[in-house]
């Protein structure tokens, strides 16, 4: 049962990149986004390539621009790029109302920077993702070392319970060279106000909470596909 649960994930993964890739356009600045998803919107937009689609990527973690080298697709640094015309990306959870929760990879930081960069942005995901309201997923926080006992004490304050991230008992170190702090907020009655109240505490890079980086979510179900449009 569990291989047949992650067989039909995979397929579903690969439906909605196969359907996203199609919004892609010549001469496009792509948007590439982090996670497992987003690598099946990285093979079909190598495979679009081969075919004789002109368009160059920004990687949005280290990680995917080893998977977009390797998969021979042309690359801009983040750095260098004022505009996107369209990013794809996945996430952790989503509503209806197109507001998400990303980080859970822990590239949320580039993520953010690509969304915001970009023109038209596509999520994709599967219908495991889809929640009435955010915060069963915890909310990641990217934050500096040096403020680190400041942060958790703001994010305390403000009704969280905050744990470092770690992998492999090591605590879990960004692509920015900061910290993880994953943390339960409970279900969020507002999540742009909670947004706002993130933004204010000095010492966060960045918070998982996308509110407004979305145009359209592209999500498959038993088959077939759903799409969330802005409106």
């Amino acid at each position: 049962m569990e291989n047949s649960t992650e067989n039909l994930r995979e397929s579903e993964k690969l439906l909605v990149a196969k359907e996203a890739v199609k919004l892609v356009e010549n001469d496009d600045v792509v948007g590439l986004g982090s996670g497992s998803t987003a690598h099946f919107a990285l093979i079909e937009l190598a495979d679009r390539i081969k075919q004789g689609l002109i368009v160059k990527g920004v990687p949005s973690s280290l990680k995917t621009e080893e998977q977009a080298k390797a998969l021979g697709i042309p690359l801009l640094p983040l750095g260098e790029v004022n505009k996107i015309d369209i990013s794809i990306d996945g996430a952790d959870e989503f509503t209806e109302s197109l507001q998400l929760v990303k980080g859970g990879g822990g590239a949320l930081f580039r993520e953010k920077i690509v969304a915001s960069l970009s023109k038209n942005r596509i999520v994709i995901v599967d219908s495991s993702k889809k929640v009435d309201r955010l915060g069963a997923f915890k909310v990641p926080v990217e934050l500096a070392p040096f403020a680190c006992q400041y942060v958790i004490g703001q994010l305390e304050a403000l009704g969280g319970q905050v744990a470092l991230r770690h992998q492999e008992r090591t605590l879990f170190i960004t692509d920015n060279n900061n910290y993880i702090a994953d943390v339960d907020f409970g279900l969020i009655d507002d999540p742009v106000a909670l947004s706002t109240k993130l933004n204010q505490i000095d010492g966060i890079l960045v918070h998982g909470l996308f509110i407004g980086l979305a145009t359209k979510i592209i999500m498959s179900k038993d088959g077939g596909l759903v799409v969330f449009d802005k409106s």
